[in-house]
């Protein structure tokens, strides 16, 4: 069974149809909307500020979502997929973006809608990540405008992700 903690007696919040991998962790001040799913090894960690975590967003296996106390919060939009391994810490995801698989997204950083963070990037603090943008590298710089042939990824993979959720708590075997 997942680890659902309270810390300082803010127990964390869940949407209708949320999946909460066995051996994922949620703690403290998290606020999470409906059908999304935090998957395995993963931890959404507010315990020393608050996550909010919009409808239709999936933190994938081994991703780190956290705070610095008192200082930056987390809120990650709607549609948003966090690829494996990828670490969140302190900042603003909107709607409509990918973190590709173990990128880091620094304290005060701003990802705006529709922006691409591809795997392996670093996203430094108090960077704003321009809608419509692929960012790579380390530290993560623009390189390309997001193309006519990754305009659905956003909502495709966000569905994706609800589909999969179901095959554990539905026993849904569409595949």
């Amino acid at each position: 069974m997942a680890l659902i903690i309270p810390v300082r007696g803010i127990e964390p919040q869940f949407g209708k149809n949320c999946f909460i991998a066995e051996n994922a962790t949620v703690v403290g001040e998290v606020v999470m909307g409906d059908n999304c799913s935090v998957w395995f090894n993963a931890v959404v960690r507010g315990d020393v500020h608050s996550i909010t975590i919009g409808d239709n967003s999936n933190i994938q296996d081994g991703a780190v979502i956290h705070c610095t106390y008192k200082k930056a919060k987390v809120v990650i939009g709607n549609n948003v997929s966090i690829a494996h391994n990828a670490v969140v810490h302190g900042c603003t995801i909107e709607d409509n973006v990918l973190i590709g698989m173990n990128a880091v997204v620094m304290d005060d950083a701003i990802v705006q809608s529709g922006a691409i963070i591809a795997a392996g990037a670093v996203v430094l603090a108090n960077t704003i990540v321009e809608s419509g943008y692929i960012y790579a590298g380390t530290p993560a710089k623009k390189v390309k405008k997001v193309g006519e042939e990754l305009q659905g990824v956003f909502e495709r993979t966000a569905n994706n992700y609800i589909k999969y959720a179901r095959w554990f708590t539905e026993g849904n075997m569409e595949y």
